[in-house]
């Protein structure tokens, strides 16, 4: 599926983004593990999120759809998982993959992991490695370190102290869960603070955390009972309207109920360096003690800024869309220390500075980053996508805010995270993107 994308200068309203992705797949996680029902609401049904529950599903979890966004989850408790009647499919879902592996290891059985072509190009090396030392046989491609992966676990696994060479929330969740079946505590160090979805969650269910600056540790033991979760909008969607708001010139969008997590908010704190006018009202504390608030946005000058540090963490998944805002900013945008965006779902460095390339942007690829200059008008032209849904929308964003049409190719891949982008977008611009099959 393509999109063709007309410039516009105006976007206005409001806009109501999808749930949480790494709220929904915890959520689903951990209210199978635990005992008694899990009730949540606010639950993204993109593909990834989907594959999360079919996971659940087949390891012996109850799932209910009560209407959109609104799930039942009856768990197995920690000892009443089941060995799967067939191999898991992850479909495009990292997520869903490295999870998985540390719920497993504790498992006394075998199971078997598989992706899509990208996800079994994508590394899981980074977390089946600790997981062994802790007593998990991993084996599959790449020396285990690729899908498909053969998982048997045990009981119990071996305490873990782990100094992460990198600041990974999908390595630290899956140790963490790992370590509900653990003799002994698991502890996790981090030189970063990454995404702390997984430690709210799990103390909300009753596991026994303790949290210091660049570093957690569960002890097993605890009980997990099941609970009510709210999953508020997620940040990451959130994003493409952030940017879209500030870059165009006649822009004033509010999203509502957006979740607002101090390791998440990277991107508003990179946006309002570059000048981007952002207001908050906040909405309180949803379930497992996720903040949220509604989030307006209107146009302003940008400028360019320096992207690094700890601050990458906090917006990983957001550098593809500010890059596009760097493109329109007066001055230079550094971004650095993001190395990590060549294993997602896409090498999203390389592919975000060819595709702007290819619509004016004078952007340099770095070997962790990019270096874009500024303060000119994109040009519309044919772009790809390379099946990433953030790349997809980045560049629909681009187009807004280009020179005549631009058409980007390859965006069914949206419906991994946001399946209602295109309605949602055509809401605010009166139609700007129109579906066009290849």
């Amino acid at each position: 599926m393509n999109v063709r994308v007309t410039p516009t200068h105006r976007l206005a309203g409001a806009v109501e983004v999808p749930g949480d992705k790494s709220i929904s797949h915890r959520a689903a996680l951990v209210g199978a593990l635990a005992e008694g029902r899990t009730e949540i609401t606010g639950f993204l049904e993109g593909e990834d999120c989907q594959n999360t529950l079919k996971a659940v599903r087949a390891l012996g979890a109850s799932v209910t759809r009560k209407s959109p966004g609104h799930y039942l989850v009856d768990g197995a408790g920690l000892m009443g998982l089941a060995e799967p009647e067939d191999v898991i499919d992850c479909g495009n879902s990292g997520t869903t993959a490295r999870l998985l592996l540390g719920v497993l290891a504790g498992q006394p059985f075998w199971s078997m992991l598989t992706g899509d072509d990208s996800l079994r190009r994508r590394p899981m090396g980074r977390v089946a490695e600790p997981l062994r030392r802790m007593g998990a046989t991993v084996v599959g491609r790449d020396g285990g370190a690729r899908l498909p992966l053969a998982v048997r676990g045990t009981r119990p696994l071996k305490a873990l102290h782990f100094s992460s060479p990198v600041a990974s929330a999908q390595v630290k969740t899956a140790l963490l869960l790992a370590g509900l079946w653990a003799d002994g505590p698991v502890t996790v160090e981090e030189p970063a603070l990454s995404r702390d979805h997984t430690e709210r969650m799990l103390a909300s269910f009753g596991a026994r955390l303790a949290a210091a600056p660049g570093r957690v540790s569960i002890t097993p033991g605890g009980r997990l009972t099941g609970q009510p979760v709210a999953v508020p909008g997620d940040i990451s969607s959130a994003a493409f309207f952030l940017v879209a708001g500030a870059m165009l010139p006649e822009a004033q969008i509010t999203m509502k109920n957006v979740g607002v997590n101090p390791t998440r908010t990277g991107v508003l704190d990179a946006l309002n360096r570059m000048g981007a006018r952002i207001t908050q009202e906040p909405e309180g504390i949803g379930g497992a003690a996720e903040p949220a608030a509604d989030l307006s946005v209107s146009a302003a000058a940008l400028r360019g800024t320096d992207i690094g540090g700890e601050l990458i963490p906090r917006l990983i998944d957001e550098i593809p869309v500010l890059a596009v805002a760097a493109c329109v900013a007066q001055g230079v945008t550094r971004i650095r220390d993001a190395a990590e965006l060549r294993v997602k779902e896409s090498d999203r460095i390389a592919t975000i500075a060819a595709q702007l390339e290819r619509m004016g942007a004078e952007i340099s690829e770095q070997p962790d980053g990019l270096e874009i200059r500024g303060g000119r008008r994109l040009r519309g032209a044919v772009v790809q996508s390379g099946g990433d849904h953030r790349m997809a929308m980045a560049l629909i964003v681009a187009g807004l805010a280009a020179e005549g049409a631009t058409v980007v190719e390859d965006t069914a891949c949206i419906a991994t995270s946001f399946p209602g982008f295109l309605p949602a977008l055509n809401g605010l611009a009166g139609g700007a993107c129109a579906v066009e099959q290849p």
